[in-house]
């Protein structure tokens, strides 16, 4: 029987992870991957908060069940809110388009002439050009509506999937046989780049949610503007702020153009604050993702760009965590 070295053990492991991170793309289970490192993640850190009151793998079992609960609370109240929207719709059809037209209509006054013709004159002409645009793209939106439904269900099996891996017990080194000793220690690392970076862009999110809610909620009603979608806008912020760079970028397009329905200098005011909070955070956000992956801006931002252009929008997502994994890699072996 042929014996394999050290050597050749751990070349095996990095074929074998490599392999399979780049397979994620063309099976499209990117999100499946997410959501169950996500999940481990959190089992993970919430047991030792609760193993201070439960002793023993309990504490773990009750973690899982938390978590549960609060998945499934939040799918329950996305569902909810769905549904609510749809019946307030059937009950006052065009109530949303003519809100919309509201702020279209504001925007056109403080816009150059040329740009007027490209904005719809009346929330009856805006619902004609989508119901056009939906029959040429039929087949596209049901497409969409396809990879909808499979995003969700490779979601949540990803979930149960993390929550599984994370309550299994983590077996002693010395019993492992070498190869899954070295994969071990390939995951090891994933794991831990994920954890780097995807809590590290939430409080990078944080972070700029509460310096934009300070400037739409306190400081433009203070001045006695009072910015449509307010709410609407912080909750985006958020939602973008967790996409590394580009996800700023969109918010800050978004609150330009609801400022733009005011007024041409409240819409230069917030998108002067707005750059001035972004200089400020870019010293935070160095400070944060720098800290956890020894990694700079630009280093993210170039990891993204290629992704992209390999992958798609799924290597945009997948970009800075594959990237701080194969720095640690690196890093491990000595090599950067």
């Amino acid at each position: 029987m042929p014996t394999f070295s050290q050597r050749h053990i751990i070349l095996a492991s990095y074929i074998i992870i490599a392999g399979g991170l780049l397979l994620v793309f063309p099976l499209r289970l990117l999100p499946s991957l997410l959501a169950g490192l996500l999940v481990f993640e959190l089992v993970n850190m919430l047991t030792p908060q609760l193993q201070r009151l439960i002793a023993g793998r309990r504490a773990r079992w009750l973690a899982v069940a938390l978590l549960g609960t609060v998945i499934v609370s939040v799918l329950a109240l996305i569902f909810a809110g769905a549904i609510s929207f749809l019946l307030h719709e059937a009950e006052n059809p065009g109530a949303s388009l003519n809100k919309f037209m509201v702020v279209v209509d504001r925007a056109r006054g403080q816009l150059p002439p040329f740009l007027d013709s490209y904005l719809p004159a009346s929330a009856a002409e805006f619902r004609v050009a989508i119901g056009e645009w939906m029959n040429k793209h039929l087949s596209d939106l049901q497409l969409v509506g396809k990879d909808a439904a499979h995003m969700f269900v490779t979601l949540l099996i990803g979930m149960v999937l993390g929550a599984i891996m994370a309550l299994q017990s983590i077996p002693d080194i010395s019993r492992r046989k070498p190869l899954s000793a070295a994969l071990f220690e390939r995951l090891h690392l994933l794991v831990q780049a994920f954890r780097n970076i995807v809590f590290a862009q939430i409080k990078i999110a944080l972070l700029n949610t509460a310096f934009t809610g300070i400037f739409l909620a306190v400081i433009l009603p203070l001045l006695g503007v009072h910015l449509p979608l307010t709410k609407t806008l912080i909750v985006l912020t958020f939602l973008l702020g967790l996409l590394p760079v580009i996800g700023n970028l969109i918010s800050n397009t978004l609150i330009t153009i609801v400022g733009l329905s005011l007024s041409i200098w409240v819409a230069v005011g917030a998108l002067g604050y707005l750059i001035v909070i972004h200089k400020l955070e870019y010293f935070l956000n160095a400070r944060i993702v720098g800290g956890q992956i020894s990694a700079k801006s630009w280093e993210l931002l170039l990891a993204m760009l290629v992704f992209e252009a390999a992958f798609g929008l799924p290597g945009v997502v997948a970009g800075p965590i594959y990237y701080a994994y194969l720095k640690s890699e690196l890093k491990q072996v000595g090599l950067v």
